[in-house]
Formats: C-alpha cells, sequence, structure tokens
C-alpha cells in the first residue's frame, strides 16, 4: 500500500519517479495534476549476475496500473531501449495511448508486432518541436541533440507551473543527424518561467563540454587508415549518428559497410523510413558480408556490452553462423561501458585477444562522444531555462548527489534528490516529499514477467551459487524403504572418486533419517521429505563444502 496520495489534489502537482533514479536505465516517470496521471518513458536496464537467465529488468508499473483509470497517457521521450523497451511489455497492464515522436513510433511498432499487440495499442506522433494535449498537460517539444533521432526534451505546462522534463540531452553544433539543440526555444522556456527542471545526471562528474560527433567521425576516419584487413565496430544499435560517422569513416576509406546482427539492422531500417540515413550507401548483410575482401570489410555490430548473444559474442566464440575474425583483424569499441557491464566487456575482450584480433577502445583513441552533458553544458542549460527547482535523474546514487551540489554551486537554490517511489509535490509551495508509493523491478524471464525479487529469482541466485540436489526416497506401504535412495547433483561433483564418495555418503545419510523417524512420521510425506532434504544438505556441506538447493521426490508403492 502507498502512504501517499493517489492523485494530485486540486491546485497540486505531484513528480514520482518509478524508475531512472538512483540508476542509470528503467526510465519511467510519472507527473501528476488535477487528478489525473501523465507517464514519460517505459523503459528497460541490462540484467546482472543477480538475475541469472535474464537479459532485460524493468520497472514495476503496479501502482499506476491499480489507477490506471486515472492514467491519461503514455509519453515517450526518444527510442532508446532504456526509455522505450518496456512498452511492449507493460501496455496490457496499462492499456493507454502513446504519444511520441515518429522516429520514435516507428522503433516502437516493430516492437509492437513481434509482441502481437500492434493492433491494439494507439500510437500517436507528433513531430519534434510540435506539441500535443493529454489530459490536463500541455506537453511542447522542444529538440535537443542525443546519439539517436528525435531526441527532445518535454515542456510538462500544467495549471500549478511548468516543469522541463531533461532527460538525455547534450549540446553538440555537429550531431550528423537531426537539428542542432534548440537553444532559442529553451531561452524562451526560461523567459516564460519553469517551476521546475528534472535534468540528466549521467556526465556530472565530466569536466568541460561533451563534445560533437562530427569529431568522433573525423577521428574514425584516421583511425580506420591504419588497418589493413577487416575492420569490426561496435556501438549501441540505437545510435544512429554513430552508424553514420562510421559509414562515413568508411567511405572515406574505400571500405564496405556490412551490418550484423538483427538489432542494427532493425533500428537501420527504422531510421531510412523516417528519412535518415537518406546519403549513407545501402549496408551489406551478413551473409554477403563473406564476400567483401578483407582489407574492404568494416563490419557493424552489436556487443559492445558484452551481451551474451550478441553478434560481437558469437563471433567471438566462434559460433557465427555467418562471419569470422581472424588474426591481423581489428575491432574497434565505439561505445560507454555502462556501469555494471566491466565484467562482461572484460570477458569479451580476452576472448577477442585469444583469437589474436587487435582491441580499440576509448582509452586508445578518441572513437567515443557521449550523448548526454557533461558540466559546462549543465551550467549552459541552468542558464538558459533558470528553474526555480532542480531534480536530478537519469543517474545512479553518486550522479544524483552530486548534482544537487553543482546545480547550487551554480545559482539554482532548491535542488533535492528524489529516490524512485518518492511522491514530490512541486506545487504549491516549496517542493516537498508527501509520500511514497511502491516501487520495483521485473524481470524478463523467457515469455514471462517475474518479480526481480521473487521467489523465482531468489531460488535461481541459490542455485547458481549452492548448486541443486535431486533426492528419491522409494518407500513401502509401511513406510519403510523398498529401495536405497537416489541423489542426484547436477554441476556440483564430476564422475570421480571424491564425487562418488559424496554421492555415497548423501544416500548413507539419507538412509540414516528415513531409518531414524517414528512410524507416524514415515506416513507423514512432508516429515520424511524435510528430514531427508536436511540430511542430504548436512552431508554435502560435510564433504563437499556446499549447501544445494534440495528437492525430495518421495514415492510409495
Amino acid at each position: 500500500m502507498t502512504d501517499a496520495p493517489d492523485y494530485a489534489r486540486p491546485g497540486e502537482l505531484l513528480f514520482v519517479p518509478l524508475g531512472g533514479a538512483h540508476e542509470i536505465g528503467m526510465n519511467m516517470s510519472l507527473f501528476g495534476c488535477d487528478g489525473q496521471w501523465l507517464m514519460v518513458d517505459c523503459g528497460v536496464s541490462f540484467a546482472d549476475e543477480m538475475a541469472p537467465g535474464v537479459d532485460l529488468i524493468l520497472p514495476d508499473p503496479t501502482f499506476i496500473a491499480e489507477r490506471r483509470d486515472r492514467l491519461c497517457g503514455i509519453l515517450i521521450t526518444h527510442a532508446h531501449e532504456d526509455h522505450i523497451g518496456a512498452v511492449a511489455h507493460l501496455w496490457r497492464r496499462l492499456r493507454k495511448p502513446i504519444y511520441c515522436s515518429p522516429f520514435a513510433s516507428a522503433m516502437l511498432r516493430r516492437k509492437l508486432v513481434e509482441a502481437g499487440i500492434e493492433r491494439e495499442v494507439p500510437v500517436n506522433e507528433f513531430p519534434i518541436g510540435g506539441g500535443v494535449t493529454i489530459g490536463p498537460f500541455r506537453i511542447d517539444s522542444i529538440a535537443v541533440t542525443h546519439s539517436i533521432p528525435e531526441a527532445q526534451v518535454i515542456v510538462v505546462r500544467t495549471a500549478q507551473g511548468t516543469v522541463l522534463h531533461a532527460t538525455d540531452w547534450k549540446l553538440d553544433p555537429a550531431p550528423l543527424v537531426g537539428p542542432v539543440t534548440d537553444e532559442a526555444a529553451l531561452r524562451r522556456l526560461g523567459d516564460q518561467g519553469v517551476l521546475a527542471m528534472t535534468c540528466d545526471s549521467t556526465n556530472v562528474f565530466v569536466p568541460g563540454e561533451t563534445g560533437s560527433e562530427l569529431t568522433v567521425c573525423d577521428s574514425l576516419s584516421a583511425l580506420f587508415g591504419q588497418f589493413k584487413n577487416r575492420i569490426a565496430v561496435t556501438c549501441f544499435s540505437s545510435n544512429i549518428a554513430r552508424i553514420q560517422s562510421i559509414a562515413q569513416a568508411a567511405k572515406a576509406n574505400g571500405r564496405h559497410v556490412a551490418l550484423i546482427g538483427r538489432s542494427m539492422w532493425t533500428v537501420t531500417e527504422a531510421a531510412r523510413d523516417t528519412g535518415y540515413l537518406a546519403n549513407t550507401d545501402i549496408f551489406v548483410n551478413e551473409h554477403e558480408a563473406g564476400f567483401l575482401p578483407r582489407e574492404r570489410a568494416l563490419y557493424i555490430m552489436t556487443g559492445s556490452q558484452g551481451e551474451a548473444r550478441s553478434a560481437l559474442s558469437r563471433i567471438a566464440n566462434e559460433d557465427h553462423p555467418e562471419v569470422v575474425l581472424e588474426p591481423g583483424d581489428t575491432v574497434v569499441f565505439s561505445s560507454r561501458v555502462i556501469p555494471g557491464n566491466e565484467k562482461a566487456i572484460g570477458k569479451l575482450q580476452n576472448l577477442l585477444a585469444r583469437l589474436g584480433i587487435e582491441i580499440v577502445t576509448d582509452a586508445d583513441h578518441f572513437v567515443h562522444v557521449s550523448g548526454h552533458p557533461s558540466r559546462d553544458d549543465l551550467a549552459r542549460m541552468y542558464d538558459l531555462v533558470r528553474p526555480r527547482v532542480l531534480i536530478p535523474i537519469h543517474g545512479e546514487t553518486r550522479h544524483l548527489h552530486e548534482h544537487v551540489r553543482y546545480a547550487k554551486s551554480r545559482g539554482i537554490a532548491e535542488a533535492l534528490v528524489v529516490e524512485n517511489g518518492a511522491m514530490l509535490r512541486l506545487a504549491p509551495g516549496a517542493p516537498e516529499i508527501v509520500g511514497h508509493v511502491p516501487v520495483g523491478k521485473l524481470a524478463i524471464d523467457g515469455t514471462r514477467l517475474v518479480p526481480a525479487e521473487g521467489e523465482v529469482l531468489r531460488m535461481r541466485r541459490r542455485m547458481a551459487f549452492g548448486g541443486a540436489a535431486i533426492a528419491t526416497v522409494v518407500l513401502d506401504h509401511k513406510g519403510r524403504l523398498a529401495a536405497d535412495p537416489m541423489v542426484a547433483v547436477p554441476g556440483l561433483v564430476d564422475g570421480d572418486a571424491e564425487g562418488v564418495e559424496a554421492i555415497r555418503l548423501a544416500v548413507d545419510a539419507m538412509i540414516e533419517a528415513v531409518e531414524g523417524l517414528k512410524r507416524s512420521q514415515l506416513n507423514d510425506d512432508a516429515a520424511v521429505s524435510e528430514a531427508v532434504r536436511v540430511a542430504v544438505r548436512r552431508s554435502l556441506r560435510a564433504s563437499i563444502g556446499k549447501r544445494p538447493v534440495t528437492q525430495v521426490q518421495i514415492v510409495r508403492l
């Protein structure tokens, strides 16, 4: 249950992050006004080793799903996965119209087709720089530069005040794809008066300006000229500007570009459908890539974060059906490392090194520029918008606290950290946390959504660290052992002498446990099961130092 109001009372303006505060990714925010809620973004994040068998995590929308009669719409700021990736998974719990730009719409519709719900979901497009009214919220879009087409900051206008929702932006004078940030519109907005700004915190520790995509293009062109064999460049598939930079740099060096990975094709097809990449040559597919001369081949592929099923990971493990890399080839990692992915990326790079492949990262050469604002960019945004209140978003805890300190040092009097689930009243009066709503995380586990902290994944974590044992006991009609018990311990012991002995000791412990039960207990499956379970775990702990998750099967003749 919540200790906060279900909706904004008359005269109130509320802000509630359900995801994306104290973490990078999984963005989902609510604005409340006149009894209605507006959701902004519905994204995912990468899973880590604490969710074995899971690739993606998304915010739990239960609070707003239970109040969807008060939800008037879902607004998508741009087409990155951490802002759009959960829509197809959660829409049937929300069942509200989507509002987004044409490129985000093109990306979203492909996801809805994959999910089989494209006919159910109303998707409303509005242009960058345009506007739309959603319930009591008047939305205006302001173009900004980022690493994907049609990024925007969102002006949320209400009777109680105006909020600028400024997630994922930077000030790039030469973005290659799309217009530059509309600083004139931001200045006009500041002149009109801005109650609050929710603002990107990703690069708050980075001094100076973020830099331009054009400089990356020039740098890649010089870099590619140094290599004689195949070049593979891995980057985020959604980074259309980077894909265009790579393609231009490849063309300058007489190389043909092949796209490797389904998501690469999905994003670039959506870009071409909406007018982007129009001056970029047609890409070669995976099958055709093998026919390119080695010295003329350049591959753009997924896998920059070490994802296990990505194209680059499959190539590094030598099990890709179409593409190989050989000693003397080069892989360029043209992306940043998302916090938490360091181990996976390191493992992937070690596999590549073992194959004799040269590796280039941003530590070796200028191959990446961020899509997020550094400190000077943040200061420029403050000067343009002049918000009364600054609320840092899109960052881990340390980013948010540093952003508050920096904003105050730049003259913003009111800046505060708001955690996921906190209900912040922006108006009337001074900003104040007025309660907390339930929040959580869901995991995409196969075809299901399961609680990330629920029993399924909790048990899987236990099995991942402690292993599993399956014990079988056969009893006759009097409750006596009809045969020696059996125990299987997959992933715990080998078939060597030590393993055989561990299983023998476990079987002996099971026999002793059953024979030590009273007659009344022998007729009680629960009592037999618990006695056997405890015996197996104690025996394996003594013999191999593990206490596996243990299941007991009882067969009665």
